[in-house]
């Protein structure tokens, strides 16, 4: 297990405040929160606690500016297959930040009610015995409630594909999909910036210098996207003045 630092961003403010002396504050300030970032997310890989920690981290970079005042949270679904009709989720995550920048991690194994196909097992390493004791999804669905409601979700591809299992997830299950703030999609987003190169998360990952081991994990691809966001953001600042509903208009025309 990686240790998970007790006050990282104090102990990168002490380090910023002992070079301030030498005029170099910008550069190694961005520097140092650089490697933080880096050096947290390749660690969340490797320790599943420290996955959890990681999402709540990068998530507290949002409680300012177009996010204050609001959860966000990197949302990521495992399942059985591709087709939301007929296949079923296995695993869930959402990890990032609370209104008031706590911490907040949401993630389970679910049992499908059906074998998990080899196929799926290949891409994601969920086997039926992980998921035999881990209850169904009605078990789940009042932490994936309450986390989700009037939350900004965000996720790739969330909106063809984890939203959609989502719902019929719940439609299976007699209840009500939770409404969030909005959801924010950083395949779109990636798409109609025209941000040059293929647009899957790894290769995303890759051109940002995100690591993301344990790839096609709900809690590594949750917190990866929440950093691939964050990212964007930092690269293309004009794109993200305003409003949050602003923001999703000018992506959505």
């Amino acid at each position: 297990e990686f240790p998970i630092p007790e006050q990282p961003a104090k102990d990168v403010t002490r380090i910023i405040a002992t070079i301030a002396k030498v005029g170099w504050v910008e550069t190694v300030t961005v520097l140092l929160h650089g490697l933080l970032l880096i050096w947290l997310l390749g660690a969340s890989m490797r320790s599943a606690r420290l996955r959890g920690f990681m999402g709540g981290a990068v998530g507290r970079m949002f409680v300012s500016g177009m996010f204050e005042g609001m959860r966000v949270l990197g949302f990521d679904l495992e399942t059985t297959g591709f087709d939301s009709r007929s296949e079923r989720i296995v695993e869930f995550a959402l990890v990032g930040s609370d209104v008031d920048g706590s911490h907040m991690n949401v993630q389970s194994l679910v049992n499908p009610g059906r074998r998990i196909p080899s196929n799926a097992t290949a891409v994601h390493g969920i086997t039926n015995s992980d998921v035999r004791e881990s209850g169904s999804f009605d078990r789940h669905f009042g932490e994936l409630s309450r986390a989700i409601s009037d939350s900004v979700i965000v996720g790739h591809n969330v909106l063809d594909f984890d939203w959609r299992f989502l719902e019929m997830e719940c439609l299976r299950a007699g209840v009500e999909t939770p409404i969030p703030r909005a959801i924010v999609d950083t395949l779109v987003i990636s798409r109609r910036l025209k941000i040059p190169g293929r647009h899957r998360l790894g290769d995303l990952c890759q051109k940002f210098g995100i690591p993301l081991e344990g790839a096609h994990r709900a809690g590594a691809d949750a917190s990866a996207t929440l950093l691939l966001l964050w990212r964007i953001m930092q690269s293309y600042p004009e794109k993200f003045e305003g409003t949050l509903d602003e923001c999703l208009d000018s992506f959505s025309n």
